[in-house]
């Protein structure tokens, strides 16, 4: 293997990281490539990243590289390929003495983190280098770095596939179908509560033996089961075991990576949030949940041949009326 890719992974010492990481290097995410990686964190917690180090070096993962982990993002940004931004402010935190409980607070905190990484990524990064945020508020998180990092050539992305994949855990069961007979599950817009999981256009064993509009009539369980039980999936998540998602967020960015990676099968889409521009007549400049598909030559577009149903759209408006709010609620950050 003379391939290699460079990978930033911030808010590496967290629990995501720590299913995140290995999985890396372990020769499913990147095929054929060796990884070297990037771990950063916070100067208080850096320290703990050695264990991990520790802990990859004695599982002799295949792939790997080298390794560096630091507190110094713009040094691990120069000449990196990928870049997985986990680490972020949770609600709930103690901050300058405060306790962050609105979502207006975390935007403001958690926009001058993402604001200083975009310059750096911007900057450093390579120039086709792929951005996936993770850490949450991801969609207005995602697009303060985009504005921050003024490199065009660079694909930003907030994380919907957790959503994602919860959506088509729930329909496998509904439709008595195995998950992976399950395709084209798009997450529209805001990685938040509004979001819309377009049961609609989803595909049922592959090559469109049904799709979800004639496979799922049943609009009181859509509506009373469906979409509150996938738009509220991560705080159930929380309730039951004390914390946030860790595995399964993990294992979503890696399906992301690897749906970035390897070109999308003809007829079928991946979900990520991606800057807007007039398709499907979304507001522009918001980075919005939306069907998309990864060509030969390493690039990932929009899928514009999709059709939206009268119930999608005014779903949608709800989630895309909010990314707009947040937008204005960090417009000092985006000057």
């Amino acid at each position: 293997m003379e391939d290699r890719v460079k990978v930033v992974v911030t808010g590496a010492a967290g629990q995501i990281g720590y299913s995140l990481i290995p999985r890396l290097i372990d020769g499913h995410t990147f095929k054929n490539k060796i990884v070297d990686l990037e771990l950063v964190e916070i100067p208080q917690v850096v320290d703990k990243l050695k264990g991990l180090v520790m802990e990859l070096e004695d599982s002799n993962f295949p792939n790997m590289g080298d390794v560096n982990f630091s507190s110094d993002f713009e040094t691990a940004a120069k000449n990196a390929d990928w870049f997985l931004l986990v680490g972020s402010i949770p609600r709930g935190i103690v901050h300058n003495g405060k306790k962050i409980e609105e979502r207006s607070d975390l935007l403001q905190i958690n926009g001058g983190i993402f604001l200083e990484q975009g310059k750096a990524i911007g900057q450093y990064g390579k120039s086709n280098a792929k951005i996936l945020v993770v850490g949450n508020p991801a969609n207005t998180n995602a697009l303060i770095g985009r504005n921050a990092a003024n490199n065009n050539s660079q694909l930003w992305m907030a994380m919907t596939m957790l959503d994602s994949n919860r959506a088509k855990s729930i329909l496998s069961k509904k439709l008595n179908s195995d998950i992976a007979n399950i395709s084209r599950m798009i997450i529209w817009g805001n990685h938040s509560p509004t979001m819309y999981p377009d049961y609609e256009n989803i595909l049922v064993n592959g090559a469109s033996t049904f799709i979800g509009q004639d496979a799922i009539n049943d609009m009181d369980w859509i509506n009373n089961e469906f979409l509150p039980t996938v738009q509220q999936r991560g705080k159930a998540v929380i309730d039951a075991r004390g914390a946030s998602s860790a595995t399964s967020a993990a294992k979503a960015a890696l399906d992301t990576v690897i749906a970035c990676e390897n070109p999308t099968a003809l007829g079928d889409c991946f979900s990520a949030a991606v800057i807007t521009d007039g398709s499907y007549d979304m507001p522009e400049g918001i980075i919005c949940g939306m069907p998309l598909m990864a060509l030969s030559d390493g690039s990932v577009e929009i899928v514009k041949d999709l059709s939206l149903s009268d119930f999608a759209e005014k779903k949608i408006k709800i989630s895309t009326d909010e990314l707009i709010e947040e937008r204005s609620a960090v417009q000092d950050l985006l000057k």
